[in-house]
């Protein structure tokens, strides 16, 4: 099941990108469809076809946009969450083979295109959550438990190298 959080960054983001198909993008497109069909036979125009593809996409995004910003809840960072792991924290992790991950713990509508993101759903985030500096995680994976200790805790992008 997915949780329904968002950080205030990840929904401004969201409200952008909604403002932007829905007042730029959208009537760029609506124009070139109605072009398109102003040449005559639909059926072997692939302007009109592929631009009305593009149109439907657009639609379907706008549609979720438009449901899950009304059911987001914007988690905002909150003083008494710091030196502990809470959703919106950056996070160093090292695994007992010495492998190094950095990362945001935040909600799933936030994760798509970017690699230094994980979903606040994710097994390593909840393995992660409440735990500090020192602390150490087992997180299940596929092929097993592994073993994760926590380097460092930040509620802002700058992290210890």
């Amino acid at each position: 099941m997915k949780t329904n959080l968002i950080t205030r960054e990840g929904h401004e983001a969201l409200q952008k990108e909604l403002k932007y198909l829905w007042l730029e993008y959208r009537p760029e497109i609506t124009k070139k469809v109605t072009w398109a069909a102003s040449l005559g036979d639909r059926s072997e125009n692939a302007d009109y076809q592929y631009n009305k593809k593009i149109l439907r996409e657009i639609d379907r995004r706008v549609r979720y946009l438009r449901k899950c910003l009304d059911q987001l809840k914007i988690v905002d960072y909150s003083p008494q969450q710091e030196g502990k792991v809470f959703f919106g924290a950056w996070v160093d992790v090292v695994s007992e083979d010495e492998e190094l991950k950095k990362f945001r713990i935040v909600g799933g509508d936030e994760i798509y295109g970017r690699n230094d993101y994980i979903s606040i759903d994710s097994p390593m985030a909840r393995a992660l959550l409440k735990k500090g500096v020192g602390d150490e995680a087992v997180v299940p994976t596929p092929k097993g438990e592994k073993l994760w200790y926590v380097n460092n805790v930040s509620y802002s992008e700058v992290l210890s190298e």
